[in-house]
């Protein structure tokens, strides 16, 4: 497999002979108001924080739509944006979590909206839906439903893409039932005001990788969004801390992991 780390969690994934195309967010950056995070919504002025995407597309947009299909894992615009309704082909088969979100994004003009379950398969990848909570159980009934991937061919080793999840059972349990031999999490630590964190921080990625101590552990979601506080750099200084450097990979912005 060919795991390139787009932007935010933006995924291009080469996974047995199949393109994926994963939460594409394509606009330019600086291209939309930047997020509340921890400041109260009535005292938020978005002028006074940097608007997102807070990182160029440093990958071609035409190798970035070359691929077989999409998935949504959720429609936050922070995964799934404006730009990316528009360019995305209207006809490319597009992978969501359940109807709520097929009919929105069919709604969009998509003309293959498919949902995954736990029994998918799309050019002889097997695509399983995981599930996942967008942080704790207050900030879940906020942030609403997510949804993780995990996928499987014949020809490659297993991956396990968790999404907006923190660190839970559900999380947890996914690695029992799969023993992924690759994982990618979404790292930057976002807070929303009121119910705190909302992706996984050093905390939570240090329990992946001690669940997981033989699995490749792939920190994305980082450095794009301003309600996300964890850096890139203070992720490795904490995992070189605490001894999870071993089997952690921190790509940056337009890397391709080969596994």
């Amino acid at each position: 497999m060919q795991i390139t780390q787009i932007r935010n969690a933006t995924l291009r994934l080469d996974f047995g002979g199949v393109r994926f195309l994963i939460d594409p967010v394509l606009a330019e950056k600086g291209a939309y108001p930047g997020f509340a995070g921890k400041i109260d919504p009535a005292q938020f002025d978005p002028t006074d924080v940097p608007r997102h995407p807070m990182a160029e597309l440093v990958v071609p947009m035409a190798q970035i739509l070359d691929v077989d299909a999409a998935i949504v894992t959720h429609t936050h615009d922070d995964h799934w944006d404006e730009a990316a309704i528009r360019l995305v082909p209207k006809h490319l088969p597009l992978f969501v979590q359940n109807e709520s979100d097929a009919q929105a994004i069919r709604g969009q003009g998509f003309e293959d909206v498919r949902i995954l379950t736990t029994e998918t398969t799309f050019n002889g990848v097997s695509l399983i839906k995981t599930p996942g909570q967008h942080g704790s159980d207050e900030a879940a009934k906020l942030m609403g439903d997510v949804m993780g991937v995990v996928f499987r061919h014949p020809e490659e080793k297993t991956l396990y893409i968790a999404g907006d999840t923190i660190w839970n059972d559900f999380v947890a349990q996914n690695l029992k039932n799969y023993t992924p031999d690759a994982i990618v999490v979404n790292a930057g630590f976002a807070h929303w005001f009121g119910v705190g964190p909302i992706i996984m921080g050093t905390e939570d990625v240090r329990k992946v990788c001690e669940a997981a101590p033989k699995a490749t552990v792939i920190a994305s979601h980082m450095e794009a969004v301003n309600h996300a506080e964890l850096t890139r750099a203070a992720l490795r200084e904490d995992s070189d801390a605490h001894g999870y450097t071993t089997n952690l990979l921190i790509p940056a912005d337009g890397e391709t992991i080969k596994l």
